[in-house]
């Protein structure tokens, strides 16, 4: 028998329990469904996970924190994990949700932001100990963070501290002498080009450090300057790892039922172009690898006429075209091109021109899996 086959008899065995069961056999099912889940993820399709994450939301309100801890670490290893349960056991108690808030790249950065300003101090902790902390999330924690996760933020190398974030660290490093010393000790910090575009009371703070400028390395800063120009550009150009990490966390947002035009507007807003064209290939229902063929290719007719299919307002569509991770950033020329492409389309035209393309498409795919099983 499959484990698939055997997770459908699990999900049976759930289904009879009612308010009889003892607690220990909650406990134990609670467990077995999450080490289940574990070994099948990457083969479950969207109804399968919808079930895991039902099932074990309603498990978790019954069991011991032992328990619930015990499933965060299994679901903090994952790249697909339910999306509900994985962000209530992130705002558990910190020994459940620390696996989660250190490991899981099913969380999203809105999702930490979230719990940044919601939960404990040892949460921020946990958060400024991740491998990489985006600047939006590093921000956050220096606003409403205590001392000791505003250090273990800075502390972090792989953390992205930008013009704003560095201007409130400034300011708070003037009260802290801890926050202070490790600003002073992060060498990717072109503090000299800092010092000519924050405001005049954060560079007046610049001064209280120490001494900078003998600290200032020309080879280093053009580094960092460097890092930062692939970052402003990072709009263009595809990259496969973060795709997969972009996928999961849209899948995960889809089975929270929060994928919809509010999520596309924030990605178009804080530059997420591979969370972008990872929730439209969901919205779409198209496979990943066509949607990275669009944007490989620079298909701008593709996406125009899937876009205007879905139903996006020519603002929204304006964004997202600009945000995407073409191979190539598209000039103003080709963004005003395909704008006035996307007004000039009707939407019933560029729904049935995207109906026709999607049963072709089938119909393709069909012929070769009988190809396929006929040489087998």
């Amino acid at each position: 028998m499959s484990e698939l086959d055997e997770g459908q008899r699990a999900f049976s065995s759930f289904r009879v329990l009612n308010g009889d069961a003892n607690h220990s056999e909650r406990e134990q099912l609670f467990r077995n469904m999450a080490e289940l889940f574990s070994y099948v993820s990457d083969r479950c399709d969207d109804d399968q996970v919808a079930q895991y994450d039902e099932v074990l939301c309603q498990l978790a309100e019954f069991v011991e924190i032992e328990a619930r801890a015990h499933v965060a670490k299994i679901l903090a290893k994952l790249d697909r994990a339910p999306g509900t349960v994985v962000v209530k056991l992130a705002n558990d108690d910190i020994e459940v949700a620390r696996p989660l808030l250190q490991f899981s790249n099913v969380l999203s950065d809105d999702d930490l932001i979230d719990i940044i300003t919601h939960q404990s101090e040892q949460h921020r902790e946990a958060i400024a100990s991740r491998y990489t902390v985006a600047d939006r999330v590093g921000e956050a924690i220096v606003d409403h963070g205590q001392t000791s996760s505003v250090v273990r933020l800075v502390r972090n190398a792989n953390a992205q501290l930008q013009k704003g974030t560095l201007e409130k660290l400034v300011e708070r490093a003037t009260k802290d002498s801890e926050i202070a010393a490790d600003l002073r000790g992060r060498s990717d910090i072109d503090w000299n080009s800092l010092r000519g575009e924050i405001d005049d009371v954060a560079s007046k703070v610049l001064e209280t450090l120490g001494e900078i400028d003998r600290r200032f390395d020309p080879v280093t800063a053009g580094k960092v300057n460097a890092v930062v120009y692939n970052r402003m550009r990072n709009r263009a150009g595809f990259s496969s790892t973060e795709w997969k990490v972009a996928y999961n966390q849209v899948k995960a947002l889809s089975d929270r039922k929060q994928l919809n035009e509010r999520a596309l507007t924030r990605f178009a807003r804080f530059g997420y172009g591979h969370h972008a064209a990872a929730a439209l290939t969901v919205i779409l229902q198209v496979k990943p690898e066509v949607f990275v063929k669009w944007l490989a290719s620079q298909d701008y007719v593709a996406v125009t006429v899937a876009l205007k299919a879905a139903g996006l307002a020519p603002d929204l569509f304006e964004a997202i075209v600009a945000t995407l991770p073409w191979r190539d950033l598209p000039s103003q020329d080709d963004i005003k091109m395909v704008v006035s492409r996307f007004d000039a389309l009707d939407r019933e035209e560029a729904m049935g021109i995207f109906e026709l393309w999607r049963a072709h498409a089938f119909r393709k795919r069909a012929v070769t899996e009988e190809r396929l099983a006929a040489q087998g």
